[in-house]
């Protein structure tokens, strides 16, 4: 069988990633609509988000490592009072509570988490455990402990607060290795009510 001659092709390719699709099903798709010899991306987005997925093909695999140390910029919108066991929609509901909020709380809440904060890698995650990712424990209900981390939060603004749907929408401009659900979830609790991720997007 002759072996398929693929396409040398450098560079970088910033890719709008649509919902539903993983960041690897979406680097598959690349590599075989360019037919590329070489593929791989800079930092995984989950199913659930969109947006800024940059794609390096051919010798710009070789620098991927430095956009994935980069800070990142996101659009995220979490439900109050809805707790799941993921984080976000794509959980189940463990718990819901009572939203007791305004804009003046919700604002004076945001401003406690800009800056040098810690946080604790959720459990849905792709983290390794003895070599195993952490989501592959969660689904078989095992809790690991996880040492807190180190991250940096430039920037956290409330775009948009919706009282009916008690839903709010934020900007975050995150150094790296920062989980936006574990953000959303944590701001929840500093409201008193509890938060899941139901939208995100990556803008930067």
């Amino acid at each position: 069988m002759t072996k398929k001659i693929r396409n040398k092709i450098n560079g970088i390719l910033l890719l709008d990633k649509p919902l539903g699709l993983s960041s690897n099903q979406a680097i598959q798709k690349i590599k075989y609509l360019l037919n590329a010899e070489k593929v791989g991306h800079t930092g995984t987005l989950d199913p659930m988000a969109t947006g800024l997925l940059p794609v390096c093909l051919g010798e710009a695999t070789k620098f991927a490592a430095y956009l994935l140390d980069g800070d990142k910029e996101y659009i995220a919108t979490a439900q109050l009072g809805i707790i799941t066991d993921t984080g976000d929609s794509e959980g189940n509901i463990v718990e819901t509570k009572d939203v007791n909020v305004n804009l003046g709380l919700i604002e004076e809440t945001l401003k406690q988490f800009i800056g040098e904060i810690t946080q604790i890698p959720p459990m849905y995650s792709a983290l390794k455990h003895n070599g195993r990712p952490l989501y592959e424990y969660a689904r078989e209900g095992i809790e690991i402990e996880r040492p807190q981390r180190n991250i940096a939060i430039y920037k956290l603004e409330l775009i948009n607060y919706d009282h009916d749907s008690q839903q709010i929408t934020l900007k975050a401009l995150v150094s790296k290795g920062t989980y936006i659900r574990t953000l959303a979830e944590d701001i929840g609790n500093a409201l008193g009510c509890g938060a899941s991720l139901i939208a995100l997007r990556r803008t930067k």
